[in-house]
């Protein structure tokens, strides 16, 4: 009974049902002619012999059958179009994609790689837009040191892990991207206690007072947003990070490493048991792919990596690790760094052979950015192969950049890059597994 329902009055679902209903009809009546068989009984042969020789008026029978199976056919794929569209318009208002584009996303892309990305920023935000439209089996593992704007005062003040990062790459995977961004990224601008927070940010933090969880907001919000993809903090431990700068001083919290103006000799975590959840184990372990980064080196990429069983968890991975350099060097932190240079920090605070291959960029940058970066101290991201090679990393290079508002990395052409490189992998690992499968097969005949 409680499929009738959906024929009641109003639901625009009826009108759908009944056109595919006639199409249907008319598309089995039309392949009856052309395949030459009778298969109605006698009694309703006379309306649809009448239709068919209505429609092949100007012809044969035969034309009235080739007409009516093709209007058959496109009524049915309209009903269908019609009735999906009207069913996706009340499940999920707003959605203007198309219906089939829809399915596309929960079904096909739900067979796709499992794929782990770790990062903070904007610069993850960035990676999962464009991977999202490869595979709905994301992971992002999220940074929690950050202690600055509208996330550390509501880290302060409600002894929450920072909502920021992680409300940005819950944004990026949303199918209601286009809808949501603008709203979850609102930001007050007056208001007492509320100047300077975003929507997004209160709307998690809220979340979390309601679930009592942060992790449990966190999916909670992802539900929501119909997120293709999980969002999981590195660790859910109040962490403080420290760095160790070149002239032996030490600088506590987040915001304050990149105002001091010196060379980073390395970072830390407060307190350093802290433990990441099972849940990013757990996607390390299932991982196809592992990205790192992009993302600020030394505040939102080695903070995840930091955290204790991380790194061990990413070395025990048979999946082949990324690591997506940033275009344009950061004042206050890597100056002056090449590519090489973000290796050796990343083998300084985790040790060698962690990377397997390291995307660049390579190509040309505008005047104009070079010129607005340049005042702030920032220039682009030389590549120097042999130092990448000495270090036992591959490099893959591509004109990656967009310079849409801000000079990052372009979504499309960072994962195109990436997934293609991966199943690169991919095919070569399998190769190697079939050589050794025939190796091991021609010892035992021998």
């Amino acid at each position: 009974m409680e499929g009738l329902k959906w024929l009641y009055p109003g639901l625009k679902i009826k009108r759908w049902l009944l056109l595919a209903a006639v199409g249907l009809f008319l598309l089995v009546s039309g392949l009856t002619v052309i395949l030459g068989v009778t298969l109605l009984a006698s009694a309703e042969r006379g309306v649809t012999w009448f239709i068919l020789h209505t429609l092949g008026a100007l012809g044969s029978p035969l034309l009235g059958g080739v007409m009516a199976a093709g209007l058959g056919l496109a009524l049915i794929i309209l009903g269908v179009q019609r009735l999906a569209g009207a069913v996706f318009k009340v499940l999920l208002p707003g959605n203007t994609c198309n219906p089939w584009q829809l399915f596309y996303r929960r079904q096909y892309l739900a067979k796709g790689p499992h794929i782990v990305a770790i990062g903070g920023g904007t610069g993850l935000a960035v990676l999962l837009r464009g991977l999202k439209k490869y595979t709905r089996n994301l992971t992002a593992i999220v940074t929690v040191a950050d202690d600055g704007g509208s996330s550390g005062r509501l880290r302060q003040e409600l002894k929450i892990p920072p909502p920021g990062d992680i409300r940005n790459c819950l944004v990026a995977l949303a199918d209601t991207e286009s809808l949501m961004e603008d709203l979850f990224s609102y930001r007050f601008y007056q208001g007492e206690g509320l100047a300077g927070h975003s929507l997004g940010n209160l709307l998690l933090a809220a979340m979390t007072d309601m679930a009592g969880d942060f992790d449990r907001a966190i999916q909670e919000l992802a539900r929501v947003l119909a997120v293709g993809g999980r969002v999981i903090p590195s660790t859910t431990s109040h962490v403080v990070l420290g760095a160790e700068l070149a002239d032996g001083t030490t600088i506590l919290g987040e915001s304050n490493i990149p105002r001091a103006g010196k060379r980073i000799k390395r970072v830390f975590l407060q307190p350093a048991t802290c433990r990441p959840p099972a849940a990013a184990l757990e996607a390390i372990h299932k991982a196809d792919a592992i990205i790192i980064g992009p993302g600020s080196l030394y505040t939102s990429v080695l903070p995840n990596l930091l955290v204790r069983g991380l790194t061990e968890a990413l070395r025990q991975s048979p999946a082949p690790v990324f690591y997506v350099c940033n275009i344009m060097t950061q004042p206050g932190e890597t100056d002056g760094y090449t590519v090489a240079d973000h290796l050796q920090a990343l083998i300084d605070h985790c040790g060698p052979g962690l990377v397997d291959v390291v995307i660049a960029h390579r190509g040309p940058i505008s005047r104009g950015a070079l010129r607005r970066y340049g005042e702030k101290g920032a220039r682009p991201v030389l590549i120097n192969g042999p130092a990448v090679a000495r270090m036992g990393v591959e490099l893959r290079t591509g004109w990656l950049v967009d310079e849409t508002h801000v000079v990052r990395h372009h979504p499309e052409r960072l994962a195109g890059l990436i997934m293609e490189e991966f199943y690169r992998h991919h095919s070569r690992r399998r190769q190697r597994l079939i050589y050794l499968v025939r190796e091991k097969f021609r010892n035992l005949a021998h």
